[in-house]
């Protein structure tokens, strides 16, 4: 069930290698809503880590409060070896230093489940728009590189096209290709495949699953369990804010070690 880890991709290098995201005791409420209840975190550079659970057990707000789209209450969160600098502690903390987090956000890119592509620019100038205006990166370089990752993807003959003009398939992939032009040093997928229809879910399983084997740095949140078997080297159940189990995904799939998660995958499997 564990993806295939013998590829023609180069091995990651031992000297660099290490976690790129770790999280340590995350905490966040929304009002006396607690979401995340003390929650722990380790992405290992090339691996892919997938959380799965039920709707409002904390999965994608543990995504967005990786690249502080949300902000928790407590806890550490460290990228590529450097901790965000908070300000207090509680309901009022804040990052202390703006750059910083302009700065870690560029190492992480976003993935959403409704795509959130610019509808008033082509496929194409939506994927090099950050690496240009936000990177200051020269377009003629930029545009390569997109060009490139839309063929990557399968939707090179549409890097012309307007966003409205594309099958949601086909935005969810031109959305991978964007988060991949900026090079980022791990890649976070929120419910990438729940919006399409099955028969384009398909079309970004394989993409993702493509990604996985290249040993791209990956958080998923997925309710799509035969992708979180395929593609995971570590699958974390989160059930009411709390990391129920993990481990690798022959342990979750096939051998569960709570009730709780027996349960999760009897329903989800039975749906």
């Amino acid at each position: 069930m564990k993806r295939d880890c013998t590829t023609s991709a180069a091995p990651a290098d031992p000297a660099t290698s290490g976690p790129v995201i770790r999280i340590a005791g995350l905490h966040k409420a929304y009002g006396l809503l607690e979401v995340l209840k003390g929650v722990d975190l380790v992405a290992e550079k090339g691996s892919v880590v997938t959380l799965i659970g039920s709707s409002g057990s904390g999965k994608s707000t543990l995504l967005r409060c990786c690249n502080l789209l949300e902000l928790s209450q407590s806890g550490e969160i460290v990228i590529e070896g450097e901790p965000v600098r908070w300000m207090k502690e509680g309901p009022g903390r804040r990052p202390a230093d703006a750059r910083q987090v302009r700065r870690l956000r560029t190492n992480l890119a976003m993935v959403f489940q409704q795509f959130n592509l610019w509808s008033h620019m082509t496929v194409l100038q939506n994927v090099m728009e950050a690496p240009v205006t936000v990177l200051g990166q020269p377009a003629a370089q930029v545009e390569a590189r997109a060009r490139a990752l839309l063929a990557k993807v399968g939707i090179g003959d549409k890097a012309e096209a307007w966003p409205a003009q594309l099958s949601g398939g086909q935005q969810q992939r031109a959305a991978i290709a964007r988060a991949l032009c900026m090079e980022p040093r791990a890649l976070l997928l929120d419910e990438p495949t729940s919006a399409l229809d099955p028969e384009l879910q398909q079309e970004v399983v394989r993409v993702i699953k493509d990604l996985a084997a290249e040993h791209r740095t990956m958080i998923l949140v997925t309710h799509d369990m035969r992708l979180a078997a395929d593609v995971s080297d570590r699958v974390m159940f989160l059930h009411q804010g709390r990391v129920e189990e993990e481990g690798p995904p022959e342990q979750i799939f096939r051998a569960p070690q709570t009730e709780r998660l027996r349960q999760f995958l009897s329903a989800t499997m039975a749906g």
